[in-house]
């Protein structure tokens, strides 16, 4: 242990403790922007400069470790001043008009400034414009960005795919695509973390509200919303709700409000999912020879972006089920258009999803099965979702419950889990085990792949088939090092989940941002719980993905459902990784 003062407080840390650390845990406030617990710790923003009695620089708290006998001051005029000057200086570079940025409201720099009270800057404002196509997912604003360098060390850290670089010299220094590529010529996933880990508003999701709200207001089309699993463990945060209280039918009458004719939920196509991708897997498993093991799961364009890019060799290895979102799509064009007795031309389907990537998904030129037109249209991600809501003055806490429109809205425990790391193959192994032997499993028998461990494993038996290795990753980091290893021949699975945000799509890159704070734990909870409490929890127990098969599909892996359900990975391709 090492003993400092701060502010004349004698405190008593673990040696190696920043001044930082030490300082949070006495209880006293040190103001940070660039800094993030174990990711940025490089004191880029000096804004968290203090004075240490005996040296003649300030010091920057995230990065300078104590030493016994150390007297600080967090507080002092010194350091007060340096502060609001340095805040000021990054002010005088960043476009301040904050009533139109997406952060308004939410932002690490608005918060400091207020919280400094600085009421005007006396520096000259020099901003750079920069220049970005914005036909691509993922918007970076230089205007706004403050170079605190978390988006590189999110991506080079957390994702391991190194797309931001420092570019530029002296007070040209700015952040850009690495190896002076523009963002469609890079391998990036558009996973969207480094949105998720931007303090202010320099990175952003496309807005793709204002297409949503044409579409509402066109009479001639008829428009359709799905809503993803992840999704309703988040959408009510903004508003100061409950978990509890923002119930999946409190988010369709939601929906219902914005103005969609048909408001219905992905977990209907989540169950389809594992009935496609399962016997899929059941029908690999039992002819072994003819196949490349192991088998992946598809449903995370952001993980499926990230093998053809970086493991093309491994694209075959992929399941050929599209994504829950995907077969949605496929379906209102196709099933529910002929339901309705109209032109699937004129459905409009819309989105709600927890991730970045799936605006790049239904973007593919292999997702346009059901009549020629994308079987998605638009896909928003839950901020956007909350934006609309603002917009259009529609607060959770009012709202009533509304059940979702049948019969694509219905969905059971093994659905809700998707959003959740180790939910798909939970789910997939709860139906694969009933495809084999005619029996459900205990709906908790496949626990040990559960939790927020970035890397899990175990085996299970399957009488009749036999054991079944298995592996589930989630963060792009993770996976490559279980790829690696795979390659090495240290492991060997028949099935892996692969989720390309940390915690899954609960944590995905389009989640409400708060701060300091990751909540992807806290939102798979949700999504748990919500399984716990569900009537049925085996996706072949869906009586309307029962009734859609005997309808429409006739069985899983058949010729229609080959058609509508199912893609080749490798009839598109993807920029590759710089080598």
């Amino acid at each position: 242990m090492v003993n400092v003062t701060i502010n004349g407080k004698p405190i008593s840390v673990q040696e190696g403790s920043t001044i930082l650390q030490a300082a949070n845990a006495a209880g006293i406030v040190v103001p940070t922007l660039c800094y993030a617990k174990e990711l940025n710790e490089i004191g880029a923003c000096r804004v968290c400069v203090v004075e240490v009695e005996g040296l003649d620089r300030l010091a920057t708290a995230c990065n300078t470790p104590v030493a016994d006998g150390m007297v600080i001051h967090t507080d002092s005029p010194r350091a007060r001043k340096a502060r609001r000057a340095n805040v000021q200086l990054i002010l005088s570079q960043h476009d301040c008009l904050c009533p139109t940025c997406v952060r308004s409201g939410n932002c690490a720099l608005q918060e400091l400034s207020n919280d400094l009270n600085i009421l005007e800057v006396p520096f000259k404002s020099e901003i750079n414009k920069g220049h970005w196509d914005r036909t691509v997912p993922l918007i970076r604003n230089e205007s706004k960005c403050i170079k605190c360098m978390r988006c590189i060390q999110t991506c080079d850290k957390i994702q391991s795919l190194g797309i931001w670089d420092l570019a530029g010299t002296g007070g040209r220094t700015t952040v850009d695509v690495s190896h002076n590529r523009v963002i469609k010529e890079a391998d990036c996933t558009f996973c969207g973390q480094c949105i998720t880990r931007c303090p202010v508003g320099a990175l952003q999701e496309r807005d793709d509200t204002q297409k949503v709200f044409a579409a509402l207001e066109n009479p001639d089309v008829i428009t359709v919303v799905q809503v993803a699993p992840a999704v309703r463990s988040a959408w009510a945060e903004y508003a100061g709700v409950t978990h509890e209280f923002a119930t999946p039918k409190r988010m369709a009458a939601a929906l219902r409000r914005l103005g969609f004719d048909y408001v219905f939920d992905t977990n209907f196509t989540a169950d389809l999912t594992i009935m496609e991708e399962g016997s899929e897997f059941v029908d690999r498993f039992t002819n072994r020879e003819n196949y490349l093991w192991p088998m992946f799961t598809s449903c995370c364009p952001g993980w499926v972006r990230f093998l053809k890019s970086q493991y093309p060799e491994l694209t075959p290895n992929l399941s050929t089920a599209k994504s829950p979102q995907q077969m949605f799509g496929a379906l209102a064009k196709s099933f529910f258009a002929e339901k309705l007795g109209v032109d699937p031309h004129k459905i409009f389907c819309v989105s709600v999803m927890p991730c970045t990537a799936k605006k790049a998904e239904c973007e593919l030129p292999t997702m346009k099965d059901a009549c020629g037109d994308p079987d998605v249209d638009v896909v928003i991600t839950t901020r956007e979702f909350t934006r609309m809501l603002r917009a259009r003055s529609i607060f959770p806490g009012a709202l009533p419950e509304e059940d979702f429109d049948s019969p694509l809205g219905t969905g059971t425990g093994a659905a809700v889990i998707f959003g959740a790391t180790g939910g798909v193959m939970d789910a997939a192994l709860r139906s694969a085990y009933y495809l084999v032997t005619g029996k459900n499993p205990p709906a908790d028998a496949f626990k040990a792949v559960r939790g927020m461990k970035g890397w899990k494993e175990a085996t299970f038996n399957v009488p009749g088939a036999g054991d079944v290795r298995v592996a589930v990753t989630s963060g792009l980091g993770n996976t490559r090092r279980l790829i690696e290893a795979m390659k090495r021949g240290e492991v060997e699975y028949d099935f892996v989940e692969v989720m390309a945000c940390p915690g899954g799509c609960a944590g995905g890159g389009g989640q409400p941002i708060t701060e300091g704070y990751e909540l992807a734990e806290e939102r798979n909870d949700v999504l748990w719980r919500l399984d716990r409490e569900s009537k049925l929890r085996f996706s072949h127990e869906n009586p309307d993905v029962q009734a859609l098969y005997a309808q429409y599909l006739e069985k899983p892996l058949g010729h229609k459902s080959h058609h509508l359900l199912h893609t080749d990975h490798c009839a598109w391709t993807m920029p590759q990784k710089v080598k």
